[in-house]
């Protein structure tokens, strides 16, 4: 099977799949071209509320395929950062599954998601200084944003592997999971976001990238909605909400 992203969507949750094990999901020139409009058809499909990023078989994502970088080192760090761009601008909650390596361009992608589960054997990295490479200055910010400037140069400039506890301890992850039990997680996670106001976390998750000019726009959104008055008679009534945004 050629290296690819696949995709499933079950009761409101795409998976996404990164799936090239004979190279431990290293993410191939072609598999970087596939995540923004994968991405964009998924955010534009009101059938999806959330998204779940993990990978084929007992590793996430071992980073680039390096064959690619040596073809043209420019062309494929493009390419990864158009990617976890798009990933990052969904619209929607996304979270990363994260067993086995989650190294360069996979560590890449899984910060791009809003929030991170991982499996206690899981091992992270940020890899470029091992290749000579400057680590894109948009990834950085993102690091920065996530572990603070100690952590994030600590993995800059080692290229060293942190478990997933330490992971846990920096930031990078938000959930450590026992080995067997991600899946369980991440399953009953999504059903909670599933089942909570979309219009809430999409305002959420733009006011908390620093968005400061659509202020105005969400409290519209919000008076239009509906979910706000559905929320408060569902608490009122005992009962789930049907939110419709």
């Amino acid at each position: 099977m050629e290296p690819q992203l696949s995709h499933t969507v079950t009761d409101g949750v795409a998976t996404v799949l990164i799936d090239h094990p004979a190279k431990r999901n290293a993410m191939t020139a072609d598999m970087w071209r596939q995540v923004p409009p994968l991405f964009e058809g998924l955010g534009a499909d009101p059938a999806v509320r959330a998204v779940v990023l993990t990978g084929a078989g007992d590793t996430f994502c071992a980073g680039a395929d390096i064959s690619t970088l040596r073809e043209s080192p420019g062309t494929a760090q493009d390419l990864a950062v158009r990617a976890e761009e798009a990933l990052a601008a969904f619209p929607k909650p996304t979270l990363a599954a994260v067993r086995g390596y989650c190294v360069g361009g996979g560590a890449q992608l899984a910060g791009a998601c809003d929030l991170r589960f991982a499996d206690e054997g899981a091992s992270f990295g940020v890899t470029p200084a091992k290749l000579g490479i400057v680590y894109p200055a948009s990834s950085t910010r993102r690091l920065v944003s996530l572990v603070g400037p100690a952590t994030a140069k600590y993995l800059l400039f080692s290229g060293e592997l942190i478990g997933a506890e330490r992971a846990l301890r920096t930031g990078l992850v938000d959930e450590v999971l026992p080995s067997g039990e991600l899946d369980k997680r991440v399953a009953e996670f999504t059903r909670i976001l599933v089942s909570r106001s979309l219009l809430t976390q999409a305002a959420a998750k733009e006011f908390a990238t620093g968005r400061t000019d659509r202020d105005a726009y969400w409290t519209e959104q919000a008076r239009g909605s509906g979910d706000t008055a559905e929320g408060v008679a569902a608490f009122l009534e005992r009962r789930q909400p049907r939110f419709t945004y």
